[in-house]
This record gives C-alpha cells, sequence and structure tokens, in this order.
C-alpha cells in the first residue's frame, strides 16, 4: 500500500507537453457482451483527453450475436458521430490477424491496441504519448490492473516487466535490478516482452517492423515476437507504471477451442524465424523433434526477409542484454520421454515433488516426465524453469546409500560423479560416480520399481536427439 501511495505520488509530480500525437484506440471483438463493449469505449472517451483521440476503431472478428450488428453501430453512431467506426471481418481471423484489420483502417499518428473488455483511467493516455513522441521506436505497455469479472471491483497489480517460459507462454516477471535500484516508481520498467491485452506504437514503426505475424492463428506468441523484434530491431518496449488500464478477467473466452495447439504452432514460427540457435529451446520445451515436429507452421520465408532487411540484431544479444533471467540450455544432447524395454507404456516421470525421488508412471509427456540429458552427463526431470527467478528443473542422482534415484537441485548436488550418468541411445544408464545402473524391478500385479543397482543389461530409449 505504501509503495501504491509513494507511486501514485511520484506520478502526480510529472509534467506532459502540451502538443502530443493523436492516437487511435483499436479494439478487438467476437461475441462479446455489448454493455462491455460499450463500457470500454466510454470509459476511453472519457479518460482520454479530446484534443489526443483521434478515434476509436472496433473490429468485429465476424461476432455472430445480433446485438452486435445494427445496435451496436446505431447507438455509436448516435452517441459519438465521426469518432467510432466499426470494421466487420467477413470470416473469423483471430485476434492476431483482426489488430492487422484494426491498423490499416487507423489514422491517427499512434494506435494503440486493447481487449474490448478494459477500463482507462484519468490521466493514462499522457505518459504513454510522451514516451513516444520522445522516440517513435518505443512500444509501450499501459500498466494492467485487474476487474474482478462479478464484483467489477478493480485490483491493483504491482509493477512488474512482461517475460515468458520458452513454451512462450507470457507472465509477469520482476523489473530489472536497474529500476529497483534508481528507487523511483514512476519510472519506466524495461520489458522482454508483453502480456499482449494492450499495446501501444507509433503507426508507422509498427508498419515499418511488419505489424504482427499474419502467419499466426487466433492468438498467443504474436506478443513474444513482437516483444523480442521490437529489441532485435532497433527498437525497445517498456511498461509505464504512470499508465493504468484495467482489465476485466474472462471466465469464457472466445477464442478458446485449442487455443494450445495455436500457441504451440505460433511459438514455432517465432522459434524460426528470430532465435537462431536456442530455437531448439522452443522444441524441447512443447517436447516436439527439430526434424519433422508434425505440425504444419505455413511459410515463415517472408519473415525471415523481413528480418534480413531490417538488420535486426541476433537473439543472443536480446538474451544477453534484454532477458538475462532466461535460463538457457544449450547443452542439451536429448530430451522427451525415457523409456525402459523392460517396462512397456511407463516413462520416467519426477513423482510427487515433496518425496525427491524419481518414479515410473504412464506415460503422457507432459512436464514431469520432459527429460534432458546434457553434454556434462547430467540427466534433468521436468518442465524447463524459465527464468533464474523460478525453481529449475531437477537432476537424477545417486547418492550412493539408497536404492532409490533422488530428485536435486544441480547447482546444490557437491559430489560431480553423482549426479553424472554415462548413457547411449538403447543402452544402459549408468552413474559414473557408483557404477550403479538405472534400473525397473516389476512389484508383481502392483507395478514397476525404479531403482539403482549392479546392471543387468537393461535398456533405455530417449524420444530425441539433438544431432
Amino acid at each position: 500500500m505504501k509503495e501504491d501511495m509513494h507511486q501514485q505520488a511520484r506520478c502526480k509530480e510529472l509534467k506532459y507537453p502540451k502538443v502530443l500525437p493523436q492516437i487511435s484506440l483499436i479494439f478487438i471483438f467476437v461475441n462479446e457482451a455489448l454493455s462491455v463493449i460499450l463500457r470500454s469505449v466510454h470509459s476511453a472517451v472519457n479518460h482520454t483527453p479530446a484534443h489526443l483521440l483521434k478515434e476509436i476503431i472496433l473490429v468485429d472478428d465476424n461476432s455472430d450475436e445480433e446485438e452486435l450488428k445494427a445496435p451496436l453501430e446505431e447507438y455509436v453512431q448516435k452517441r459519438y458521430p465521426g469518432l467510432v467506426k466499426v470494421v466487420r471481418n467477413q470470416k473469423r481471423e483471430g485476434l492476431i490477424r483482426a489488430r492487422i484489420v484494426g491498423w490499416k483502417a487507423a489514422s491517427g499518428e499512434v494506435t494503440g491496441f486493447f481487449d474490448a473488455h478494459v477500463e482507462f483511467t484519468a490521466g493514462w493516455a499522457e505518459p504513454v504519448l510522451t514516451r513516444i513522441q520522445q522516440d517513435y521506436k518505443r512500444v509501450i505497455l499501459p500498466s494492467i490492473d485487474n476487474i474482478k469479472q462479478d464484483t467489477f471491483e478493480v485490483q491493483r497489480y504491482e509493477n512488474s516487466a512482461h517475460g515468458y517460459s520458452w513454451e512462450l507462454w507470457c507472465m509477469y516477471i520482476s523489473p530489472p535490478k536497474d529500476w529497483w535500484d534508481a528507487g523511483d516508481p514512476s519510472l519506466p520498467i524495461r520489458t522482454p516482452a508483453m502480456i499482449g491485452c494492450s499495446f501501444v506504437v507509433n503507426r508507422k514503426f509498427f508498419g515499418d517492423i511488419g505489424l504482427l505475424d499474419p502467419g499466426m492463428d487466433v492468438y498467443g506468441g504474436e506478443n513474444i515476437e513482437l516483444g523480442i523484434k521490437v529489441w532485435l530491431c532497433g527498437g525497445s518496449m517498456e511498461v509505464l507504471p504512470c499508465s493504468r488500464v484495467a482489465h476485466i478477467e474472462r471466465k469464457k473466452k472466445p477464442y478458446n477451442n485449442n487455443i494450445g495447439f495455436y500457441t504451440k504452432r505460433n511459438a514455432l514460427r517465432v522459434a524460426e524465424v528470430w532465435m537462431d540457435d536456442y530455437k531448439s529451446h522452443v522444441y524441447i520445451a512443447w517436447n516436439l523433434p527439430l526434424e519433422n515436429p508434425g505440425i504444419d507452421i505455413g511459410d515463415v520465408s517472408e519473415r525471415r526477409t523481413l528480418r534480413k532487411s531490417l538488420k535486426c540484431k541476433n537473439f543472443e544479444w536480446y538474451l544477453d542484454n534484454v532477458y538475462p533471467e532466461m535460463r538457457r540450455y544449450n547443452n542439451t544432447v536429448a530430451y522427451g520421454e525415457l523409456r525402459n524395454n523392460k517396462a512397456k507404456d511407463v516413462c520416467l516421470d519426477q513423482g510427487p515433488q515433496e518425496n525427491h525421488t524419481a518414479i515410473m508412471y504412464p506415460c503422457h509427456g507432459w512436464g514431469p516426465q520432459l527429460s534432458r540429458y546434457t553434454k556434462e552427463g547430467f540427466l534433468h526431470l521436468g518442465t524447463l524453469g524459465s527464468t533464474t527467478l523460478l525453481p529449475d528443473t531437477r537432476c537424477l542422482v545417486d547418492n550412493k546409500k539408497s536404492r532409490l534415484p533422488q530428485l536435486h537441485d544441480c547447482e546444490k548436488v557437491k559430489s560431480n560423479l553423482h549426479k553424472r550418468w554415462n548413457f547411449t541411445q538403447n543402452g544402459s544408464l549408468i552413474n559414473k560416480g557408483t557404477g550403479r545402473c538405472l534400473e525397473v524391478e516389476s512389484r508383481g500385479n502392483s507395478g514397476i520399481d525404479l531403482v539403482l543397482r549392479s546392471c543387468t543389461g537393461q535398456r533405455w530409449t530417449i524420444k530425441n536427439f539433438i544431432k
């Protein structure tokens, strides 16, 4: 609370230029309640100074609801003549392409993209437009607060940057150290990417850097692509604590059929265009083979050409300078489910985390069964840890005392040998410190134990090898 008061006080002290560029606000909707859309529009008009608001563009991504057709148009024409335009997609394009449609219809010097279920707060626009006026290559993210769907009460969120995991799912992360060190909560926060529900960008600059990737479907991944691309190609991205926009959390999302598939497909497009040698990390995180992953990601040649023509930096520069918290897994030799020739349909699994012992469990190929064998001979289990602030995958260890293989934080295991394993595809898994093998043992009808013992010649195979 005290932090909040300090921030609000600092934000109130800031002065902004009288003359600022005008903004076009673009809202995308599909089968959203009319009342919610109008609430967003009213709040935009009421809380954006009239001389700065060029227009509001409502992009209807092929809704079926009747109230979103004539009733919507009649209402906005009567209430806001000339200010609000409605653009209709003839077929459902998904959020990403719908935003591009909105951008094409916009004429303001600056374009702001928002979900159609938001609430602007007074004073949100001036800090954003000032930062873009000072440098047109900045992409600005207002700070997001939460509106509870049932009570409409506003929950103020902590100051955060926006990061993501190697699956390219976005998440809030702590602002960088130099922001904390400066001790001024009103300062812009450098951010590697964006959560995606709102961003503001100079209209021409957005066009120059290739907008969002039109080859992506629905949504998921475009927010990461924009962050990476802006940083690599000469721009920057930041969150502004003094600009607050609240977002209504929705229980039912309109694009929710199989969003996991689209996120995965879009993530692979980002990896193939922007990530150089680190693209393998995205494949590992989704547990997909690098060759023939079985997903048609479409043609990425235009995006690669765009990257060349913009003379963008390489991805390693971005990891070093913009997202140093991101963990790196370049030492991976093989990954995926690890199976034993004597045990059908079960895979090595991290088991209940509090037990600190690996188990065999029916194969499903998700996070707890993501094995990763490294150049150093370490065998990791678990979902890739995205940032260094979150727990990482754990290491399989033979502590010499127990018959059961232990799982520990690799950094903390003192004896190097007890966490190193000799492994070749379809061969034994032998601990370098003890010479014991990782093997399975049947308990009759009640399942299969994973044990450490003298080798009997059991063989292991892991799903994917990196050549």
